[in-house]
């Protein structure tokens, strides 16, 4: 064993897990790749052709480098794991009128776990991915915090680490920017890898149809759904839709109904098929209730803690007060937001550091009077 440690490298075959498992080679860990297949979208009845890190090409892509740098592989199949989880979490979301996010229940529940397992059956000591992030230690607690490159920065989606995933996570990219990632790749040798473009659509829906994904896997669902009702704020009729799983707070394109004015959803009622249409100033919330929380800098925190708030992937984030509400937190945010998605992911910062994060609720605490609103439905604070 080298002595710098051994260490399972996630290799998806892009350009990010192979410059991981290229600098950790270099600076001297002993390597051992391994690629999860989470996914069959052959199977699913899209119209796109699989990709990403499920498709065999990446697959063959990250064999190929292990053997170049002669470090075993393995290919694991956690498809099950993946479907039982985070699929099903995935339909349950939208059929509960909520917005999922895959991407950090996968990390969080699947990934990183099955990553754990299989370092410890290899007697590896840490784990690495391509994450842009950066891990420090303060006080006998690891937590995440922003990367270099704050285009890249994906530290909103891995609230859900807990200590024990953070004290055995490396991640080898945190100081460098994709330009400089992809000069490695270059100047390794790896020059068609180096203009490898990126993929942001989740895994399992590639052709970002979730409409689509969800009609083919809940069976008998745009029957169940059909005949749904539009209504404005003060409860009059607009119209009909054809289901409220296939809509989402804040959409504003593809409503397929005509008021003459930009509306928005402002809300969704699954147990009556109802969609609720406003404006953007109906949009506007100052509070929300997050539940499933984790912390990473701090075991918990103060009532009345003032952090940053990220209610999505890339919100330039809002300074808020943390209430402590039993097992869960009432964000009051300091200036109103705009578009808060119940089941997507709050993030608390303190300056770069993730205190921690958990779900947005349906509930909705009263803070009283929102702060005020210009006449263009914009927060004047």
């Amino acid at each position: 064993m080298k002595k710098k440690g051994r260490v399972l490298v996630a290799m998806s075959g892009g350009i990010d897990s192979t410059v991981t498992a290229l600098l950790l080679e270099e600076q001297g860990y002993e390597i051992v790749g391994i690629t999860m297949k989470t996914w069959d979208y052959a199977n699913s009845g899209g119209s796109t052709k699989e990709t990403g890190c499920c498709s065999l090409d990446s697959i063959n892509d990250a064999r190929g480098l292990a053997v170049n740098l002669a470090f075993p592989h393995f290919v694991i199949d956690i498809r099950e794991d993946f479907g039982n989880y985070v699929i099903d979490n995935f339909k349950s979301e939208y059929l509960a009128g909520r917005t999922p996010n895959p991407c950090v229940l996968c990390n969080t529940h699947i990934k990183w776990e099955a990553l754990l397992k299989r370092a410890d059956a290899m007697d590896c000591e840490f784990i690495a991915t391509g994450h842009y992030a950066k891990i420090k230690q303060k006080d006998g607690r690891y937590y995440i915090t922003r990367p270099k490159d704050r285009f890249k920065d994906q530290s909103y989606v891995l609230w859900g680490l807990t200590q024990e995933l953070l004290a055995r996570t490396l991640f080898p990219l945190a100081d460098l920017t994709k330009t400089e990632v992809r000069q490695i790749a270059y100047d390794r040798g790896y020059t068609e890898l180096s203009k490898k473009g990126e993929s942001y659509e989740i895994c399992f829906v590639p052709d970002n149809d979730y409409r689509g994904f969800l009609k083919r896997n809940i069976p008998g669902l745009e029957e169940r759904v059909a005949g749904g009702t539009f209504i404005d704020t003060e409860g009059k009729v607009l119209g009909t839709h054809q289901g409220y799983p296939f809509f989402t707070i804040g959409q504003r394109k593809g409503l397929g109904i005509a008021l003459g004015v930009p509306a928005y959803v402002v809300d969704i009622q699954p147990d009556t098929n109802t969609v609720v249409i406003g404006y953007e100033k109906d949009l506007i919330r100052n509070g929300m209730r997050v539940y499933d929380l984790n912390f990473q800098k701090y075991a918990s925190i103060e009532d009345g803690m003032e952090v940053k708030t990220m209610i999505r992937y890339h919100d330039k984030g809002t300074m808020s007060l943390l209430r402590k509400f039993g097992d869960n937190v009432d964000v009051e945010f300091l200036a109103n937001v705009k578009g808060v998605a119940p089941g997507q992911s709050a993030v608390f910062y303190e300056g770069d550091d993730v205190i921690g994060g958990g779900l947005i609720s349906m509930e909705r605490p009263d803070f009283g009077t929102p702060h005020p609103v210009e006449p263009n439905g914009r927060s004047a604070s």
